[in-house]
């Protein structure tokens, strides 16, 4: 985005974000950083993919691994409404992906888990990646980890305030 040749585009002078886009030297680390994002999102479309889910689907799964949930959480977790979020339920359901059960203070309720062969499923479309990243790792100090670990963690928290602010008005 930044540092690209461009002739002057028609109609009114940029704004503020075109002109800090167009002025901005990114670093090597930010540049890395957004080829990381890159690459995270065409993984999700590939793993997606392999595994034969939307990828609605998979994000659902990644959800669900890290703690079972009610349609109605998963709904608002894939910003879907609930029927979107019902009929996604179903689908894996069909496929033995997950189960539903019965929640355990409101029986009226569902909790949706992540069945054993489930979680093997898109773990194993993983595993190569998991090793790889555990392998540079460990290449690592725990100095050089911390000091990664705080960049992320502050990217993580950049990523927040865009999805937290209001969009802005045209």
């Amino acid at each position: 985005m930044a540092n690209v040749e461009r002739g002057p585009s028609p109609g009114p002078a940029p704004g503020p974000a075109s002109e800090f886009a167009d002025a901005w030297e990114q670093t090597g680390s930010l540049l890395a950083l957004r080829e990381v994002v890159i690459a995270a999102n065409r993984l999700r479309h590939v793993i997606a993919r392999r595994a034969g889910l939307s990828e609605t689907d998979l994000l659902a799964m990644e959800h669900l691994l890290e703690q079972p949930v009610g349609p109605g959480e998963l709904a608002r977790h894939l910003d879907v409404t609930t029927a979107a979020a019902t009929g996604l339920v179903d689908r894996l359901v069909g496929r033995g992906h997950v189960e539903r059960h019965p929640h355990e203070q409101d029986r009226r309720r569902t909790t949706v888990e992540v069945t054993a062969s489930g979680r093997e499923e898109v773990l194993a479309h993983l595993l190569p990646m998991f090793l790889a990243l555990d392998r540079l790792d460990r290449d690592f100090t725990p100095e050089e980890r911390a000091v990664v670990e705080r960049y992320l963690r502050g990217a993580i928290a950049a990523f927040g305030e865009v999805e937290a602010a209001p969009p802005p008005s045209s």
